[in-house]
């Protein structure tokens, strides 16, 4: 029990900032729109990145540093054409919490674009599979307790994130609400993909 509280509680302060895939759900849960499979999608993209780093992948990354590379700046390209979307939305559209009204893009382009912010992030193989894979080697031979722990910290934290967010939903009645959401959507992605060049 001790090594898969431990898992839950790493797993679980790992995915807590706000990143562009957290952003990314929360919209989607203001919205009221494709919650549940975006938050399967990115729980259980999680939860196989987590256990692929504790069989022991995260010692492959670390071999042939190109995958990480690749996923670097492909993830940067990615996000930083997100962010510039978020800041046309903020000054180009007008609108409030109206999805009743308008017409949500189809399930299978928001499936990839939580694809996108899921395996487009470096820094969900660097947590998952390299700093949770490695940290697990500590708890043997009891590594598939502490990686249950993570798994389920993931699969919590993202259904409070998409269901608890329309606890919200009377402040984004508001049109002003969600242009100061977008500007700070972008200035998060914005800000990822700059940390992710600079970094390199």
């Amino acid at each position: 029990m001790t090594t898969y509280i431990a898992g839950f509680s790493l797993g679980l302060s790992l995915i807590l900032a706000i990143g562009s895939q957290n952003a990314f759900v929360l919209k989607q849960g203001l919205k009221r729109q494709y919650v549940l499979p975006v938050c399967i999608v990115c729980a259980l993209s999680d939860s196989i990145l987590i256990a692929l780093g504790v069989a022991g992948f995260g010692v492959l990354v670390e071999q042939y540093p190109s995958i990480e590379m690749i996923a670097r700046y492909g993830g940067a390209l990615f996000l930083f054409v997100y962010g510039l979307l978020s800041f046309k939305t903020a000054f180009t559209v007008n609108h409030a919490l109206d999805a009743q009204i308008k017409t949500p893009p189809s399930l299978t382009k928001t499936i990839l674009l939580c694809l996108a912010f899921t395996w487009l992030n470096p820094h969900v193989y660097l947590d998952t599979v390299v700093l949770l894979g490695s940290i697990s080697t500590q708890y043997q031979p009891n590594q598939l307790e502490f990686a249950l722990g993570a798994i389920v910290a993931s699969w919590v934290f993202f259904f409070s994130l998409g269901y608890g967010s329309r606890l919200l939903a009377p402040i984004f009645s508001k049109p002003k609400a969600w242009k100061i959401l977008e500007v700070m959507i972008g200035v998060v992605m914005f800000s990822i993909a700059l940390s992710l060049v600079l970094s390199a």
